[in-house]
């Protein structure tokens, strides 16, 4: 610390570090601050640069932990923090500039401090640290004073000092300062309704300020503004007007690769590299949009101001006269879908989706009207045909996003409607051309066999299985390979479902274990026959969606009922079956009626252009009344009673993968082995 730049290795020798951590009280109006406050540092921009410098820093840490309760000097670091920050406002321009960079400096110190207080020692013990000593250390139905100040002081900067070259790294700084003060969740058994932080971040000054701050925050991620390339710089006759340019932003933007090398693919076939060059290159965005979802995510049994604001916006071209004051506060929506569409659709941005979508009605209405749809829906389903290389997490929420969007008919429509060439990344079959809900489709169906051999999850059967029910109403001149797919997957859980029932059958039929029951005089393990009946449900869900597509469009689909004809053997087994004849025969009746006009024609001159022919024109004389009604099919996507045992720790899971910050895995308690399990969420 002090006015020369500062390496890692230096700071255990730092006289300035060493006197603020040692046995002497310095108050906060005392000189030293200016001096100790003058630094240029590399600060860290990768989990390597955290790990380099908390180390480096652990030591002096230390010896503050054990003095400082009595110095206070932390609480004074706090104060002078504050004291910058106020100057911020100031009207003069080179006032500004100092304070900003003073501003950045104090915050990151502060900062350094608080993830090592939390880490070590946990909230409680860092309340009475940032108190200490002269005031009183609050209790449960107190709110701490310092702290209180501090946390309403970071969202001023975020809200009301306009963001500019200067006040970019102070932007940045105090986003992540909030991300430590509310990462006590992380080394927490308890809920965040009973942290002092998460107290005063819902129920103080805070709160009020809560559609403010989601909406510059919304208005950061939007922006995408990347990181200015140098913003002090050493002035004429020595005196320093904020130069952070050889010390933070050209590491920031320029410095970055010596660490990029190695990398490998991530998720959504991006590379780590691309993806931490977007967290360097637009931090504040990245950031901006880790902060929102922590805030909106907990507290949501009670009251949160934060999560209100988010679903309650509306777009700016929309008639404020009609709202009632429910709005929190416009936006352009516009805008948001775009940059939504046009980065890459990392967790984060999929969770933003998915709330926006499920919660808040304005910006649900405008993408449903949206006749670009795809710039939205294909990079969804890139996410889930790259799966293998993808969290489970990331597939769930993309095939709920699907879920939800499929929930309107107008959405099931239009998907036909629009043409795709050149799908490149579809690489089990070159296709010139597709539908989006052809692709679609496609994808989910990919999605329900990779699930069936990997994952084996129930739930995420169910929603797939739910969004094709959804559309198969709409289903509209599906593809030939659409309706070839569409009954392979039939094919292959028919013979599934064949083999389970042979190897129910000839299992031994004695168990010392209670684990075996008898089914029509069959004697099964319990496992297998739940097996088998998940099957049988997912087996009954294929054949409504084929006979749901057959009632309200087979005029439309003469693909699917030439690949019914030619495939019409694998529905054998199942036209005795209790738990399928009905539906089969429904299907059985098309396969009859086409065959039959089939019979008819000169077997010698039927290519697959006649076949088309004679189906197209068969269908003007289908009888409308000749299928069994069933009930139509209609699925809602709805959030299980208590939300957050998913969110919570998905949220933090992807904070914590941020470029910019990095906490001790060891001590972490919020990841336990069943936190954040997809069946939290279910479908109705």
């Amino acid at each position: 610390m002090g006015t020369t730049p500062s390496r890692y290795d230096d700071l255990s020798k730092n006289i300035y570090l060493e006197k603020f951590c040692g046995k002497k009280s310095i108050l906060p109006n005392d000189p030293f601050w200016n001096t100790f406050l003058s630094y240029n540092m590399r600060p860290p921009v990768t989990r390597n640069d955290q790990i380099e410098l908390d180390s480096r820093l652990d030591s002096s840490c230390q010896q503050l932990l054990a003095n400082n309760i009595s110095t206070g000097n932390f609480g004074s670091l706090i104060q002078v923090a504050l004291m910058r920050a106020s100057n911020l406002l100031a009207p003069m321009q080179n006032q500004k500039i100092i304070s900003a960079w003073q501003t950045y400096n104090a915050l990151f110190a502060v900062r350094c401090i608080l993830k090592y207080l939390i880490e070590t020692v946990g909230e409680e013990e860092m309340i009475k640290h940032i108190e200490a000593p002269q005031l009183p250390v609050p209790t449960q139905s107190n709110a701490s004073y310092r702290l209180k100040d501090l946390f309403e002081a970071l969202v001023d900067i975020i809200t009301d000092v306009p963001l500019c070259e200067f006040t970019y790294v102070v932007h940045l700084e105090a986003i992540n300062c909030l991300l430590v003060l509310l990462s006590v969740q992380l080394f927490s058994q308890t809920a965040a309704e009973y942290s002092c932080i998460y107290r005063i971040a819902m129920h103080s000054h805070s709160s009020e300020h809560a559609p403010a701050m989601v909406c510059t925050l919304l208005h950061n991620f939007v922006q995408q503004e990347h990181a200015p390339p140098g913003l002090l710089t050493q002035q004429p006759g020595g005196s320093i007007v904020f130069s952070i340019a050889a010390g933070l932003w050209n590491v920031i933007t320029m410095g970055m690769g010596s660490s990029l090398k190695n990398v490998q693919v991530t998720s959504n076939g991006t590379s780590e590299e691309e993806e931490r060059k977007r967290d360097t290159e637009t931090p504040l965005a990245s950031q901006s949009l880790l902060l929102l979802l922590v805030l909106t995510n907990h507290c949501t049994a009670t009251q949160n101001p934060y999560r209100n604001a988010l679903f309650t916006f509306v777009d700016m071209q929309e008639d404020y006269s009609t709202m009632q004051g429910k709005s929190a506060f416009r936006f352009n929506i516009n805008k948001l879908y775009n940059t939504i569409c046009k980065i890459p659709n990392t967790d984060e941005v999929t969770l933003l989706l998915y709330m926006l979508l499920h919660r808040n009605s304005s910006v649900k209405q405008d993408i449903m009207r949206r006749s670009d749809i795809q710039l939205l829906v294909t990079p969804i389903l890139q996410i889930l045909y790259h799966a293998p290389n993808n969290t489970s997490h990331h597939i769930y929420m993309s095939l709920i996003i699907l879920l939800i969007l499929s929930e309107d008919e107008t959405f099931n429509k239009r998907i036909h409607e629009i043409m795709l060439k050149g799908v490149n990344w579809y690489t089990e079959r070159s296709i010139s051309e597709i539908s989006l809900g052809g692709l679609l489709i496609l994808v989910v169906i990919r999605t329900i066999q990779y699930n069936m051999f990997k994952m084996r999850d129930k739930y995420l059967h169910t929603n797939c299985l739910a969004a094709l029910a959804n559309m198969s109403a709409q289903f509209t001149s599906l593809h030939p390979y659409v309706s070839q797919r569409l009954l392979s997957l039939f094919e292959t859980l028919a013979k599934k479902h064949a083999r389970l029932e042979t190897k129910i059958r000839t299992q031994p039929s004695v168990s010392s274990d209670n684990t075996t029951i008898t089914i029509n005089g069959t004697t099964a393990n319990t496992d297998l026959i739940q097996d088998l009946t998940i099957l049988e449900e997912v087996l009954r869900m294929v054949l409504e969606i084929i006979n749901s597509c057959l009632t309200h469009r087979l005029a439309h689909n003469p693909n699917l009922i030439y690949t019914l004809l030619y495939k019409k053997d694998i529905f054998q087994p199942f036209r005795m079956h209790s738990a399928f004849q009905d539906i089969v025969q429904n299907i059985d009746s098309v396969i009859n009626f086409f065959s039959y006009k089939l019979e008819q024609k000169d077997q010698s001159q039927l290519g697959v252009s006649q076949v088309l022919t004679t189906i197209q024109q068969g269908t003007s004389e289908w009888p409308r009344d000749r299928l069994r009604k069933f009930p139509e099919l209609k699925f809602k996507y709805v959030e299980e009673e208590q939300p957050e045992e998913f969110f919570i720790p998905y949220v933090w899971s992807v904070v914590c993968q941020s470029a910019l910050l990095h906490w001790n895995a060891e001590n972490i308690k919020l990841f336990s082995p069943h936190s954040g399990e997809q069946t939290t969420i279910i479908v109705c």
